[in-house]
């Protein structure tokens, strides 16, 4: 498969701080992945109770948190934006932790060609691009066919968490999972572990109301 013609992101410029160029250049090969062939997630993740995919780690701060919060599971931050995975570099280092892998790729390309089926245990999409505009909508990450995707990828009984600041889309997201017969869930209160980004704490006091969403396949 071709990585998709609509992405569900925005490609910002590389520019990195001079800490992060040097993360990137000391330390990028000892905490990522190369994708070349299908993940085998019991040697990437040695002695780990579970699998949790990050979609979009953003800038990796609410990302560390939740890895360190949680030392048995493994995280596999995905991530396009260099910048952003050079400062979740910095906090791997700084915070010392052994449980996050780093992987520049197409999150749907990534799922679908590199992902075994029944495979991981958790999905975390927090704050995905809500592309508001009508016609954008088909650039939106969660779509019917991405909804099929992680039936097939999660383990019976993985679950997806959701976040949005964007009511249009927290309404989407509802009817597309809603839709879909192999998932139970719904709206939920935001869990301990989803720690309280930046990015969040402005949006609140903007007045955004965040909606998180869970839903476990059946």
């Amino acid at each position: 498969m071709q990585r998709p013609s609509n992405r569900s992101y925005s490609l910002r410029g590389d520019r990195m701080t001079r800490a992060q160029s040097l993360a990137m250049d000391q330390h990028w090969s000892n905490y990522s992945i190369s994708v070349e062939s299908v993940l085998d997630f019991e040697q990437i993740f040695i002695n780990k109770e579970k699998v949790i995919v990050e979609i979009g780690s953003g800038m990796g701060e609410a990302t560390a948190q939740i890895a360190q919060s949680a030392p048995q599971f493994g995280y596999l931050a995905v991530e396009m934006h260099k910048p952003g995975l050079a400062a979740l570099l910095l906090l791997i280092i700084e915070k010392q932790l052994s449980n996050i892998k780093l992987i520049r790729e197409d999150a749907i390309y990534l799922l679908d060609n590199f992902i075994l089926d029944n495979s991981i245990d958790g999905i975390h999409l927090l704050f995905p691009d809500p592309w508001p505009k009508n016609r954008q909508h088909k650039r939106r990450i969660v779509q019917r066919e991405f909804v099929e995707m992680v039936a097939k990828k999660l383990t019976p009984n993985g679950f997806i968490h959701i976040a949005t600041d964007w009511q249009p889309y927290a309404d989407w997201i509802k009817n597309h999972f809603t839709a879909n017969s192999a998932f139970s869930g719904g709206v939920v209160d935001r869990p301990d572990w989803r720690v309280l980004s930046k990015f969040e704490g402005q949006g609140l006091k903007k007045g955004h109301q965040v909606t998180d969403f869970r839903y476990v396949k059946r």
